[in-house]
Formats: C-alpha cells, structure tokens, sequence
C-alpha cells in the first residue's frame, strides 16, 4: 500500500469540525465525489459538504476496516460509520458499513462512496422507519 493512501485512510477517519481545513492535503482542486445521496464536483462543493455534516450531527467516527491499493492510484476504503443526528433515530447512535472508491494521482480526484441509504436514513425517520421495518419483516 501506498504512504499516500494510508495517509488519506488516516487523516480521513480522524476528520472532525475543527479539522476540515484538511480536506486541500486530500483531494484536488476538481476533485468529483459521489455518495447514493449527493454527487459534487470542485473541493469548494466538498467542503462545504463536510461543514453541513459535521454541523449538525452531535457525534460522527469513521471505523476503517480494510484498506486497499488495486493499483497505483487506485483503492478502497471499507469501513464503519458512527453517527448520532437529532433528526435520525431519536437521537439515537446509528451505524452502518460502506466502502469508498478512490483514485489518486498527487491527490485524491475521484472519491465514491457506496453504501445503503435506506439503512443510513429511511428507516430511521419516524414514522416511515415504521413502515420500512414492516415492509422488510413481510419480505423475510
């Protein structure tokens, strides 16, 4: 593996509000991330991503599970995300698994993110989690 990748897969999983000014070390100018719910382009778009989500959740941890370089500037990131938002379960801490897909040059340009998004917000809404949790206990 890469200095590179591993330095991103760290710096990555410690990010935090006060750290965000990080995110230029990361990915480039033109950078294009994509997750199931957004789609950005440019750094400016990305950073201000990470400044609405780290605003308004009370408590977010990136848990890296596996890090992998495929091929030169090429690699995933499996992980688990940690998270506590007032709008989302109460309250409650919610967890999910992901991987990102990411390619690099000096830095990252392409970073996608996979991961279920029913899981990560749907059924945790009140109300519809209701009826996403009867929908799956009727499929079962």
């Amino acid at each position: 593996m890469s200095a590179y990748l591993r330095h991103f897969a760290d710096t990555f999983a410690t990010l935090n509000a006060g750290s965000l000014h990080r995110l230029g070390e990361l990915y480039s100018n033109d950078v294009q991330f994509r997750d199931p719910l957004h789609q950005l382009d440019g750094l400016p778009a990305l950073r201000s991503y990470f400044e609405k989500l780290y605003t308004n959740v009370e408590d977010i941890r990136y848990d890296l599970l596996d890090v992998d370089e495929t091929a030169p500037g090429h690699g995933y990131l499996r992980w688990n995300l940690h998270l506590r938002h007032p709008r989302l379960s109460r309250g409650q801490p919610i967890s999910l698994q992901g991987c990102s897909h990411l390619r690099w040059a000096q830095q990252v340009y392409l970073h996608h993110d996979y991961f279920d998004a029913g899981a990560l917000l749907y059924e945790h809404v009140p109300v519809l989690g209701g009826v996403i949790g009867w929908l799956k206990g009727r499929l079962a």
